[in-house]
């Protein structure tokens, strides 16, 4: 468990050890999340992709691909199609 304390403009600093956790670098943004009675903070960037890998399941079976070279293939035939 880390502590930190809250500045009188309403600040933090997150320690080190989250902000490893976390992939956090300088001006990285976090998101704070409300889950129950509990608030989650997370790395932004890191929930978005977690968000449109969630989107995108099983899109890929859906279009016949099965390995790289499937989607190396499309992406040729997509440029070629452009």
């Amino acid at each position: 468990m880390e502590l930190a304390k809250i500045t009188s403009k309403g600040q933090i600093t997150i320690p080190i050890d989250i902000r490893k956790k976390l992939g956090l670098r300088d001006g990285d943004k976090v998101v704070f999340m409300e889950e129950g009675d509990k608030i989650i903070m997370t790395n932004s960037t890191l929930l978005a992709l977690q968000e449109t890998q969630k989107a995108f399941k099983g899109e890929a079976e859906k279009a016949g691909l099965q390995n790289e070279q499937d989607v190396v293939s499309l992406i040729k035939q997509i440029r070629r199609e452009g």
